[in-house]
């Protein structure tokens, strides 16, 4: 049965143009008069292998019941009931207005998982209305331009997130990251770490070529399979050696298809010879990683082949904890890619660095801490000046990305902002992902204005 979305906004923001383009079809009129669509079209699409069903509505107006306005707008009421999610568009050139406030209350009493998107977004006339977004409470909005197909692919993949999640709510949906979808999982390192041999390993079968050879694998192989009936997508990447290395054409093809891998992925198994010495690639690798924003865990090979592993532990916890502070906790997994020793603990391992990078934590507990915080710590002033840190907010997940508000952004010293990274990685639990803090200045909104006399 498929999902039905609902498209809601007030008039001329762009809902009849982003309907077009999810069904791929001109179905609706589009026009730059406001209130071209009055009935809701309603038209098929699908989105990945998702089937659903678009409404698109007349424009928001606040208006009387019996006016054509106000019938129009019971339509969109209507459309809302009938939604199992809920498009909300605003136009992010003009900015949050008041007609977008007050429809977002009424959206918000419909009780129905909601996806703010912040249309118009191409070019920098658009970045102060997509921050004021966030004040609606929605979260982080998805910016796209209909009219261009900007930022469509970002709007598909937060459609299919919501809907996961509210099927998870329903127990409908197990325990997959999305509706159906599995769980993208890049398996790198550098060349010859036994990438190969440890997906033949899970998956139980010889289905990609391996041995003593390096450099074997040159495409990222995606490969499908199911633990603990949870599904699950590996890609087999080719071995990343140091760029001064790679000189060769087809080399080149295939690091860069590893590394394309490494961005579409949601959890990478870093895989690293226990018994060699730590090197600066594996390092850089992590370090990229982190960079991409995706969740890691470190598999340490070869595991059966150490001598003392007590030590050797002990001593790959005390040198990542230094070079990889960006990422501190990120867990590291005993395995034997050829006997198959630790690959459970592995995927423990993933299913819980997977569930904290995809954490979202309440407004609410954010600014509880940051008070806390900067009573016992405050921030240092800058040029006599006290800094003002006004509130936390967070805007994504994937990895956990928080907005903070500050009197003077450019003032506040890169120390206390590490400060507040490591206080929100051991107060939420949010050990070994990356952690994303923007630190934005409010908009004051009398600035520029003339002071009338």
């Amino acid at each position: 049965m498929p999902v039905t979305i609902a498209i809601i906004g007030r008039p001329n923001v762009g809902k009849s143009t982003l309907f077009n383009r999810l069904v791929g079809r001109r179905l609706a009129l589009v026009d730059d008069r406001p209130g071209v669509t009055r009935d809701r079209r309603q038209g098929e699409a699908r989105i990945d292998d998702l089937s659903v069903s678009i409404i698109d509505t007349a424009g928001l107006e606040d208006a009387a019941d019996e006016t054509l306005a106000g019938r129009m707008r019971a339509q969109t009421d209507a459309a809302i009931t009938e939604a199992d999610l809920v498009l909300f568009m605003i136009d992010a050139r003009a900015g949050v207005t008041p007609l977008d406030e007050h429809f977002a209350a009424l959206a918000r009493t419909a009780g129905k998982p909601l996806i703010l998107i912040a249309n118009k977004a191409e070019g920098r006339a658009s970045d102060a209305g997509f921050y004021e977004a966030f004040s609606l409470g929605f979260g982080e909005p998805v910016a796209i331009s209909a009219e261009h197909g900007l930022g469509l692919p970002d709007l598909c993949d937060a459609i299919l997130d919501a809907v996961g999640v509210a099927r998870q709510a329903a127990g409908e949906g197990g325990e997959t990251s999305r509706y159906g979808k599995p769980v993208n999982i890049a398996v790198v390192g550098r060349p010859n770490a036994g990438k190969s041999t440890l997906i033949n390993k899970m998956i139980g079968q010889e289905r990609l070529l391996t041995g003593p050879e390096a450099g074997i694998t040159r495409d990222s192989i995606a490969v499908d399979w199911t633990w603990q009936n949870k599904p699950f997508r590996l890609f087999d990447t080719a071995g990343i050696r140091r760029k001064a290395r790679v000189t060769d054409k087809l080399e080149k093809l295939s690091v860069a298809d590893a590394l394309r891998a490494i961005r579409f992925a949601e959890v990478v198994i870093l895989m690293m010879d226990a018994t060699a010495p730590l090197e600066k690639q594996d390092l850089q690798i992590a370090d990229l990683v982190a960079e991409e924003g995706r969740a890691l865990v470190l598999a340490l090979n070869k595991w059966d082949l150490v001598q003392n592993p007590q030590a050797r532990l002990a001593e790959l916890h005390a040198d990542l904890g230094e070079t990889l502070a960006q990422i501190r906790g990120v867990p590291m997994v005993p395995i034997s890619a050829i006997t198959g020793n630790g690959l459970d603990k592995l995927m423990e391992a993933v299913l819980t660095t997977h569930r904290i990078w995809d954490t979202r934590i309440a407004t609410a507990r954010l600014n509880r801490w940051l008070e806390m915080v900067t009573v016992r710590h405050p921030p240092p002033a800058a040029a006599g000046r006290r800094l003002r840190l006004k509130y936390l907010t967070q805007s994504k997940t994937r990895p956990p990305t928080f907005f903070l508000s500050c009197s003077r952004p450019d003032s506040l010293p890169e120390a206390y902002r590490r400060y507040l990274v490591n206080g929100l990685r051991e107060e939420f639990g949010l050990a070994g992902v990356p952690i994303r803090l923007m630190v934005r200045r409010d908009r004051n909104p009398y600035e520029g204005r003339r002071k009338k006399r």
